[in-house]
């Protein structure tokens, strides 16, 4: 017991010291008490579909939950999430929410957090998105009561994981150990493939100042080239494209190169992340950002004559193009951005918060260029 301590001190002064993402390795020496619990899954075909169905509880042991960064207790679920058995790549990857896939274990995948910095928050945090710094779930592990599978509970018992560990690749077959939303497999093969994304450098401009640590989304930034995966976690193994998962930030893809299954969407599938009415400012009153207060026909303008495709208020109405959402990938409020709009129009603009609670790049004066 006394060198484990003396283990886990040592790694806490790496940690304190470097103020940078560490691998799972490392992570995983905080001691967790063990719960176990009794895994149901089942995977078939079902015509061009790949059908994962589970009680969304672990095939290994997992901590306590509650406990004092995750105030939720671990219940079965209902799930099942098809997947397209024959994925094609797309030229254009699209950002992804909530869970972008399911483990073989049936439990699912979801790197991100709706949580964002709200120094009027309990906690310094919450889910209103002014601010534009989202929490980075491996970056916040213990404020968030993750155990040592890189797991927790969300608030209806759904346990899920953040990032990878040793629990999760026993839970596969080889190096698979999971398939994405849009059905491409996902794949862990340790130092082998290596993350493009990269820690800014200096301090933050906003926010929470202080420097980017990797506490939050937008303290990382892609930089082709320096690792060996796409954006999206992305590559090739034995001579097909997919997905994997790495010690290091992003962990998960957060975006993908095929087309979803309308299962992993916001507010659809069992067991899923429900969707959730947006808050808005003091009074209940909408933001005027641009996309709000303003006719379909005046929305279609301002995204060069197409209607935009986002899944905000009224199921897309008045939501932003993937394109805008895009612009402001590790982006902050306030920063300008740009994009092509669906009809082929430059837009420029800055980036703000859309009413579902997304970071977009908003026109300029609301108003087609």
């Amino acid at each position: 017991m006394k060198a484990f301590r003396l283990k886990y001190l040592a790694a806490r002064q790496i940690i304190k010291a470097s103020g940078l993402m560490v691998a799972t390795s490392l992570l995983t020496l905080a001691a967790n008490s063990a719960q176990a619990h009794n895994n149901q899954v089942t995977i078939k075909d079902q015509g061009n579909k790949r059908c994962i169905l589970s009680n969304g509880l672990p095939d290994h042991s997992t901590g306590s939950f509650p406990n004092r960064g995750n105030p939720h207790t671990i219940s079965a679920q209902s799930i099942r999430l098809c997947v397209n058995k024959n994925p094609k790549k797309r030229s254009r990857a699209t950002p992804i929410r909530g869970s972008i896939g399911v483990a073989l274990n049936g439990v699912q995948i979801r790197p991100g957090t709706a949580d964002y910095y709200d120094p009027s928050g309990r906690r310094g945090f919450s889910r209103n998105r002014s601010s534009g710094w989202n929490l980075e779930g491996m970056g916040a592990r213990t404020q968030l009561g993750m155990d040592r599978n890189n797991a927790h509970v969300d608030q209806r018992g759904l346990y899920h994981y953040h990032g990878p560990s040793r629990a999760l690749s026993k839970s596969g077959k080889g190096t698979l150990i999971g398939y994405a939303a849009d059905g491409f497999e996902i794949h862990y093969v340790g130092k082998r493939k290596t993350s493009s994304y990269k820690l800014k450098g200096g301090k933050r401009s906003s926010g929470p100042g202080g420097r980017h640590d990797g506490t939050y989304v937008q303290d990382w930034q892609y930089v082709a080239g320096s690792g060996n995966l796409d954006q999206c976690n992305g590559g090739t193994l034995n001579g097909k494209f997919v997905y994997f998962a790495t010690d290091t930030y992003p962990f998960f893809p957060r975006c993908l190169w095929g087309s979803a299954s309308s299962d992993f969407k916001v507010g659809r599938g069992r067991g899923n992340q429900r969707g959730q009415r947006p808050q808005f400012g003091q009074g209940g009153q909408r933001p005027n950002n641009g996309f709000l207060g303003r006719s379909n026909q005046a929305n279609n303008q301002s995204f060069g004559g197409q209607r935009p495709q986002g899944r905000g208020m009224g199921q897309g109405r008045f939501g932003p193009p993937q394109e805008a959402l895009q612009a402001c990938t590790s982006k902050n409020t306030g920063q300008r951005c740009g994009f092509n709009a669906p009809g082929g129009r430059q837009i420029s603009g800055t980036c703000g918060v859309t009413p579902d609670r997304q970071l977009a790049c908003m026109p300029r004066g609301g108003r087609r260029p």
